[in-house]
């Protein structure tokens, strides 16, 4: 019994990397938003959906080794108080100007970074760089993902200051590896983006909208369970891990109603709607005159020197 108890540790504990939205769910975001792409795009894309797929979580991994990575991936909305979307100017320079890039940095720089990898797309799109057009669909897949995660606008990221900790991984990815198969997740063909930067700030506000009901549903919910019934164990990795039950995930997802089904249908079609503006505001290239070749796999080497918030995933 001793030796097993040794093996009971948190889920959270035997990640090295905790991915936003989930290794899962980002993964099936960004292979989705592949077929809401119009037919001049998606003889291009398709045969790539599996690099698309398996590269979603590259800018997760790159937290870790990376310098200056791991504060493209949020934005700490009420840092700046109440009238924060109001005060902080929606471009970069502006931005730098008023708050200095050192504070925005601190507090998280994701919807500007995001449109920043929007025009190097554009750009790769422009030089027809088939591996850059790749590598960067699949950022931009995960950072415009990240922006519509509610716990990725906070400072209370992971519930930490509202004794919630492990609820940023229980809402992005444990109720969707539970409960993604019954959602209904087309979104419908790509459109066109008249102002991708007001875009992104339009889905981190309604993202951040979000964060009290969040927190308060699971804070209310926890009252009728008691902790046995609230969590339970699984086997990963052959470890025997604490989890949310399955029984708590449920009535969570069904308190939520939908919200996080809603929000990665917001993410698949923000997603497919931001590589087809790209491709447009590129000239619209022939896509098939493209090369096919990948390019070399990113080697992606973690760095123990560099800190980041840690979540779990």
């Amino acid at each position: 019994m001793k030796n097993f108890l040794i093996w009971i540790i948190p889920i959270f504990l035997i990640s090295e990397a905790p991915f936003a939205w989930g290794f899962y769910a980002h993964s099936l975001i960004n292979r989705l938003a592949v077929f809401s792409l119009p037919e001049e795009m998606i003889g291009f894309y398709k045969p790539q959906v599996q690099y698309i797929t398996e590269n979603a979580v590259n800018p997760d991994r790159r937290r870790y080794a990376v310098e200056g990575e791991a504060e493209k991936h949020y934005i700490d909305l009420d840092y700046y108080g109440d009238s924060a979307l109001q005060i902080l100017p929606k471009y970069w320079n502006e931005a730098v100007e008023k708050f200095t890039e050192d504070s925005l940095r601190l507090n998280g720089i994701g919807p500007w970074s995001a449109y920043f990898t929007f025009l190097n797309l554009t750009k790769a799109f422009e030089a027809k760089n088939s591996a850059a057009i790749l590598r960067l669909s699949a950022d931009l897949g995960h950072y415009l993902g990240d922006l519509n995660v509610p716990l990725h606008t906070t400072v209370n990221y992971n519930g930490q200051l509202t004794n919630q900790v492990g609820i940023h991984g229980f809402w992005e990815s444990r109720v969707p590896e539970l409960q993604a198969k019954d959602y209904a997740l087309w979104v419908g063909q790509a459109d066109y983006v008249e102002k991708p930067q007001l875009a992104i700030w339009d889905a981190v506000a309604a993202a951040h909208s979000q964060v009290d009901s969040v927190l308060s549903i699971e804070r209310e919910l926890t009252k009728s369970f008691s902790p046995d019934q609230k969590f339970s164990y699984e086997e990963r990795n052959n470890l025997t891990v604490r989890v949310y039950s399955r029984e708590f995930t449920e009535a969570y997802a069904t308190a939520l109603n939908s919200q996080i089904e809603r929000q990665m249908k917001k993410s698949i079609k923000m997603i497919a709607d931001f590589w087809f503006t790209a491709w447009v505001n590129a000239g619209q290239p022939d896509l098939n005159s493209f090369s096919k070749e990948l390019g070399e796999e990113e080697e992606i080497v973690k760095n123990s020197k560099i800190k980041t918030r840690e979540h779990d995933h």
